[in-house]
């Protein structure tokens, strides 16, 4: 009996003990991790162990028991389910909010937006500056790039597609560089299926530099099919494009500011004042709505339009009527200079 009721006491103490475990365990998991008020970085690279997690989570800066967070992971069920990637622990974050952040991969994202119109120049500057993007394009020149990304001999003008993108922090700028080529491909290739027959462009490539010469040449929107409409039928004809956003591209970081006569007069291999048909390349980079407007262009008769001021433009299917225009739109504007 003695030895029986010496069981029950043992049996009593260690429920007891269990209980006050579990309780402090279930109040520990719910306080704040100490990281000095710092929001932490943590790297989890594939492959990536529960416990070896739980010390990168004190190695970065957490003042915290590596085996206490390890016995929690264990604990939860869900240490299996912990994701690779990069994450911020702000100050304030407890052990069950850090599991959870870790099994939804939540990672700390960070944004970089490529704008309708941009050339390829801008591209490079704006993720140049982007906030922990990894420059691993800086030192490569346009060649080198574009065989990193799987397009030996293609130029990068124009073949990234204008759209805001996150990536992890630390991320390489060729990942980013990447979806935004994938990104091009697709909406270009939805805009080629969706083309008008008899369109004036003859492949992907041709509707690729179309739309960047509309883009560049839109002030408003909706004038996007009707600037369009008018290169198709220059192109149709066989009557030069000379729009001036090609020899801007062309004359490069010698472009002032001020496009004189002398520009428009000076061949090179995107003056379409000079050249029939479209450049070599694209100048820009197309959105979806000048992809589209370069293989669905507006019927029309018009052959030239010319800015009104406003944003808009006025378009004209005569020489005369479009000398008319920009008399009535651009007098005492001078747009080249001698």
């Amino acid at each position: 009996m003695a030895v029986l009721k010496g069981l029950m006491k043992l049996l009593t103490s260690l429920l007891v003990m269990a209980l006050g475990l579990g309780a402090g365990a279930f109040w520990w998991v719910q306080e704040p991790l100490d990281t000095r008020q710092a929001t932490l970085d943590l790297s989890i690279e594939p492959g990536t162990s529960p416990k070896a997690i739980a010390q990168a989570v004190a190695d970065a800066g957490a003042q915290t028991s590596p085996t206490l967070l390890y016995a929690w992971f264990r604990l939860s069920g869900q240490s299996r389910q912990m994701r690779a990637g990069s994450y911020e622990i702000a100050p304030g974050t407890t052990p069950q909010r850090l599991l959870n952040m870790l099994v939804r991969g939540e990672e700390s994202l960070r944004t970089v937006t490529i704008v309708e119109g941009w050339n390829w120049q801008q591209v490079r500057q704006a993720l140049a500056k982007a906030n922990n993007l990894k420059p691993d394009s800086r030192a490569l020149a346009d060649d080198a790039l574009m065989a990193q990304l799987g397009r030996p001999g293609v130029v990068p003008e124009g073949r990234f597609y204008p759209d805001t993108y996150s990536y992890a922090k630390g991320a390489s700028d060729l990942a980013v560089l990447q979806r935004a080529m994938k990104s091009m491909d697709k909406h270009l290739q939805q805009a080629w299926d969706a083309r008008q027959a008899g369109v004036s462009v003859k492949s992907l490539e041709e509707a690729l530099t179309l739309a960047s010469i509309v883009e560049k040449e839109t002030g408003k929107g909706a004038d996007r099919p009707l600037i369009s409409g008018v290169f198709n039928n220059r192109l149709r004809i066989g009557m030069r494009l000379q729009t001036d956003p090609t020899v801007i591209y062309g004359l490069g970081e010698a472009f002032d500011g001020n496009l004189r006569r002398i520009h428009l007069q000076t061949d090179n291999p995107w003056n379409t004042y000079t050249r029939a048909g479209l450049p070599p390349t694209p100048i820009a980079m197309p959105g979806k709505a000048a992809l589209l407007a370069a293989v669905q262009p507006a019927k029309t008769s018009a052959l030239y339009f010319v800015a009104k001021g406003d944003g808009s433009s006025h378009f004209s299917a005569t020489l005369d009527e479009h000398n008319r225009a920009v008399n009535r739109y651009q007098r005492g504007i001078k747009t080249v200079q001698d």
